[in-house]
């Protein structure tokens, strides 16, 4: 089994994330974007989007970092990041979708402003679209607090695969970034179960960082 894969990428760290969690024998294959190598013909035979994960085993192809998840917690054994309860399943699922469809979004038009525009030479942050996504991610980072309020993780007693989905949009501005542009400061319970995360050895494990952002 391999994981195609970035290290600066948060979408790759997620699914790096479980494989390491999981334990799973898994052969993590680097796709250089700095070098372009997700634009080569052999990758986009594996994946046409030009993106990073991307998971092969035994000839079956697979993208998507949460259903790249989703299938690493499937293939383990007795493994507790993804319940197999109908309830408690479909809670985990809930906030994966929420994370792609809400949050990861919102971050984005941060990431977008503050750092990937000036890498590619498009000029400095739209106000507008800063203030668009700093209301946004101040908007669904209230809704975790909320969530978070008599909670250490977001589905149940122990870390699911919710968790390591949803901090990874923060972890680019937070960690190789600029944490000072990510408006969620005044959200302790986040504060406090982002400060959990950090404990994990698979967060860890996945942390890089960067002399120079524009390296990326």
């Amino acid at each position: 089994m391999r994981l195609y894969h970035y290290p600066y990428s948060d979408n790759s760290r997620r699914a790096v994330m479980t494989a390491l969690h999981l334990d799973v024998p898994v052969e993590f294959v680097l796709v250089d974007l700095r070098k372009g190598e997700q634009n080569q013909p052999s990758f986009l035979d594996l994946n046409p989007n030009h993106r990073v994960p991307v998971l092969e085993d035994d000839g079956f192809i697979l993208w998507e970092s949460h259903a790249i998840m989703q299938y690493l917690a499937d293939k383990t054994p007795g493994q507790t990041l993804y319940p197999t309860e109908t309830h408690a399943r479909a809670d985990v699922n809930r906030w994966l979708f929420w994370c792609g469809g809400h949050l990861t979004p919102a971050v984005g038009i941060l990431n977008r402003e503050h750092f990937i525009k000036g890498m590619i030479g498009l000029g400095g942050p739209d106000p507008a679209e800063v203030k668009r996504g700093e209301e946004l991610v101040c908007e669904f980072s209230g809704i975790l607090d909320k969530h978070l309020a008599c909670r250490e993780w977001i589905c149940g007693s122990a870390p699911t695969l919710a968790d390591l989905s949803i901090v990874t949009p923060f972890t680019g501005l937070l960690a190789t970034r600029a944490p000072e542009k990510l408006p969620i400061g005044m959200f302790a319970n986040v504060q406090r179960w982002l400060a959990r995360i950090q404990t994990l050895d698979t967060w860890q494990k996945t942390t890089v960082t960067l002399a120079n952002p524009s390296e990326v």
